[in-house]
């Protein structure tokens, strides 16, 4: 699990409270809010061990934090940075200086208060993090100042290097790094106890130092209560009494813990190649009968079953999971959702289309039609279910929808059966439910299921038989139709939108007032031309508008809102004299990630998705590395017209069907190919090969269990171009056989390098070389 970043600034004013209250329920802590109510600004990096350590940085304004009740755990460590902070402790305060390390036991009455605003490390550590070992009860504890000197000092260098390093770290270096900060917690708590005279604190100080020298001897055969009692300077008879206390013998725990520290090691896969007499020994089991006997009593199943359960699961597991935060249940009833969808038409040729009887060999020719059924919106997911698998070979034409065809929706929807399947929503009804990959309660910020953190209308998933992780599909894009209006007073004709939004490049950059703004032009795409282009029909002014379920939209900010006639004020005349050049071709052509989850539709990653290239057109063809059983391609975001970088937030969006052939290239016949170890979308044209550089070419994996709100923070062009020139250098070098000088050479010489987007959260940069570079290497 990758580090864990925040800031507020990525939520709505109104939830940037609840979401901070969120994080930092994540350490045990709680804010009552600052001294003028709730902080206008947070930002957080943390990371979580398999064993439930949290460490991790918090900013944010002036505010009181206190503990969670109800929590169990070592005390939680507060150490303050760059200022100071106000401990209080039973109505009696003290001021912390930075570089102090505050314990504070979870239940215990306490608060600290950043009057210039908050910053600190914290760690949390549960009493789980010991796999088993038995933590001694502080909670009556009083907290603690301690100042950097001896154990603490050692304690708060660990946790300021851990916090600096917490995203550069591997899960291994990470795990490590965790563990050591929890023992040091743990020894660190002990002195706790040695602050109060009463009897229960003295107990509790002995007995954690009781539990740590078992631990330590804990693989002697023969550790004994003679011996641990001598080194405490107590008698046995004492010492038995201080363990009935907690309501087992010494004799138990010794052997519980015998037992769980076994169990750890024969679930590590790391440990696999270790023979099961070697951890029985290695825990004190003289004999390994005895111990495989003691070891079925305890949970229920043999050593060996528990070692082979385990390597079954983890090889399940082996795809890195880097998504947290959309709710389970999301999962659960797109599953249900798809399940309900034509269960019948996900395998061979689609919707009664037979391949023909006289030609065997032949590919088949699927349809896939758009409606509510065949669509997932503004995500992406390996848990979607196919609606139709084919062959490597096949041919499939795919209907598309563009998610601002309710910008106008008497050109674009009425009278379209599959366009009003999709876009049908009342107060009664809403027919696609989950609109991007965000929670479905819209409670949390107000916008509706899926929240709008993905807006593509994408048709399929559709599965390639055979296709495993490690292949490469190619997707030839065949044709390209326009889809045009089923309205009586405009059929035949076709109509798309673009939009200057709010996430656009310029909107920071406005002359003229009002700014910010909005602004909705809707254009008429005149395909049969003798030059095919666009034409501006009207533009409007974004005006609030309020949905079918009541939410009020200020902003353009959710996928599919229909504007209401009467609302906004259509300006005719706009770009009179212009005729954009029509370039028809998919923003979106994607496989599913390898991630699970719910991933973003926006960001664009090394399983294509919202590429926004306007090359991806007629002709062209993408190469995409397959990292899911299946590939599960999906296509949408139609697009009639872009320019390179889309600057204003989108292309002339404009519904339409594509025609595909689908090829799969099986991993182990794409060696010494241009297709080896492909790890990105590579697009082909009839001229060029154009490779796609992004600001993080694997953002999930990158940046972990946020990386869909971290990489809109983190992206740049230069990071871009980066990603972009190392592709390049990778290419020429791997594929055309060029020296790493010859190909710098080349590049400046000859590549040319563009802006693809800069309104796609995951920026990008593509390269395109010709093909006449390499007339005498193919």
């Amino acid at each position: 699990m990758n580090a864990e970043p925040f800031t507020s600034e990525a939520y709505a004013e109104g939830a940037r409270e609840r979401a901070w209250q969120e994080v930092l329920g994540g350490f045990g802590l709680h804010s009552l809010g600052g001294r003028q109510g709730t902080p206008a600004h947070a930002s957080a990096l943390s990371r979580l061990s398999s064993l439930g350590v949290r460490l991790g940085t918090l900013a944010a304004d002036a505010q009181t934090l206190r503990p969670l009740s109800g929590r169990g755990g070592l005390p939680l460590l507060l150490l303050p940075v760059e200022t100071t902070m106000v401990l209080t402790i039973a109505g009696d305060s003290q001021i912390v200086p930075a570089g102090h390390v505050v314990l504070g036991p979870r239940g215990a009455d306490w608060q600290v208060q950043f009057q210039r605003g908050v910053r600190a490390l914290a760690l949390s550590v549960p009493a789980e993090a010991f796999r088993g070992r038995k933590v001694a009860p502080l909670a009556a504890c009083p907290p603690r100042v301690f100042a950097p000197d001896g154990l603490a000092d050692v304690l708060a260098r660990t946790v300021q290097s851990g916090s600096g390093a917490l995203d550069r770290l591997s899960d291994a270096e990470w795990e490590a790094v965790a563990q050591s900060a929890a023992e040091l917690l743990l020894a660190l708590s002990a002195e706790l106890a040695t602050t109060r005279a009463d009897p229960s604190s003295s107990r509790a100080a002995l007995l954690q130092r009781i539990y740590a020298a078992i631990e330590r001897n804990i693989g002697s055969e023969d550790v004994s209560i003679a011996e641990i009692a001598r080194g405490e300077g107590i008698s046995e008879r004492y010492l038995q009494k201080l363990f009935e206390g907690t309501g087992e013998s010494f004799s138990h725990y010794v052997r519980e813990r015998r037992l769980q520290r076994a169990w750890h090691d024969l679930a590590n896969p790391g440990e696999a190649t270790v023979p099961i007499s070697e951890v029985a020994y290695r825990y004190g089991f003289a004999d390994s009968a005895h111990f495989s006997r003691l070891f079925r009593e305890r949970f229920g199943l043999p050593p060996r079953e528990l070692r082979r359960r385990e390597a079954g699961r983890h090889g399940q597991d082996a795809l890195p999971s880097g998504q947290r935060g959309w709710p389970q249940e999301a999962l659960v009833q797109l599953r249900a959702r798809q399940t309900e969808a034509e269960p019948d038409a996900r395998r061979g040729v689609v919707l009664g289309s037979d391949p023909p009887a006289d030609a065997p060999e032949s590919p088949a020719h699927h349809y896939l039609p758009v409606n509510a059924h065949h669509v997932h919106w503004g995500f992406f997911s390996r848990s979607l279910k196919p609606l139709l698998e084919i062959d490597s070979g096949d041919i499939v034409t795919v209907e598309t929808l563009t998610q601002h065809a309710s910008d106008a929706p008497e050109l674009m929807i009425e009278g379209d059966p599959g366009a009003e399947s999709v876009f049908h929503w009342t107060r009664a009804a809403k027919a696609v439910d989950r609109r991007g990959a965000g929670p479905l309660d819209a409670s949390v910020f107000g916008r509706g299921a899926g929240e709008g953190f993905g807006v593509h209308i994408c048709t399929g998933p559709i599965a390639i038989r055979g296709a495993q992780p490690g292949d490469v599909l190619e997707v030839e894009i065949l044709d390209i139709e326009p889809r045009p209006s089923r309205h009586p007073d405009h059929a035949g004709r076709v109509f798309g939108s673009s939009v200057a939004a709010w996430w656009g490049f310029h909107y920071s950059e406005f002359l003229s007032e009002p700014h910010p703004r909005e602004t909705v032009t809707i254009y008429e795409i005149l395909a049969d031309a003798d030059e095919p282009h666009a034409k501006a029909v009207h533009a409007y002014r974004w005006e609030p508008q309020t949905d079918p379920s009541g939410v009020r939209h200020l902003l353009y900010d959710y996928p599919g809102v229909p504007v209401r006639p009467g609302t906004v004020t259509p300006k005719k005349g706009v770009l009179e004299g212009v005729r954009i050049p029509l370039r028809p071709h998919f923003g979106v052509i994607a496989v599913a990630p390898r991630e699970t989850g719910l991933v973003d539709s926006v960001p664009p990653a090394y399983f294509g998705g919202n590429l926004d290239n306007w090359r991806l057109g007629k002709g062209a063809t993408i190469y995409l590395p397959v990292s899911v059983p299946g590939a599960l391609l999906s296509v949408g975001d139609p697009h009639a017209a872009q320019g390179d970088g889309e600057l204003s937030g989108t292309a002339i969006e404009c519904s339409m069907t594509g025609t595909f052939r689908v090829i799969l290239h099986r991993k182990a016949d794409t060696a010494g190919t241009l297709l080896a170890d492909l790890t990105y979308p590579l697009i082909e044209t009839t001229d060029d090969w154009v490779l796609t550089g992004f600001s993080h070419p694997n953002y999930l994996a990158e940046f972990g269990a946020d990386g869909q709100s971290e990489v809109y923070a983190k992206s740049s062009l230069d990071l871009a171009m980066r990603d972009a020139f190392r592709k390049v250098r990778r290419f020429l070098m791997t594929t055309k056989g060029l020296s790493e000088d010859e190909a710098i050479a080349l590049m400046s010489a000859a590549v040319d390098f563009g802006i693809t987007q800069v309104v796609d959260g995951n920026w990008g940069v593509h390269a395109i070389l010709s093909k006449r570079l390499f007339p005498d290497r193919g």
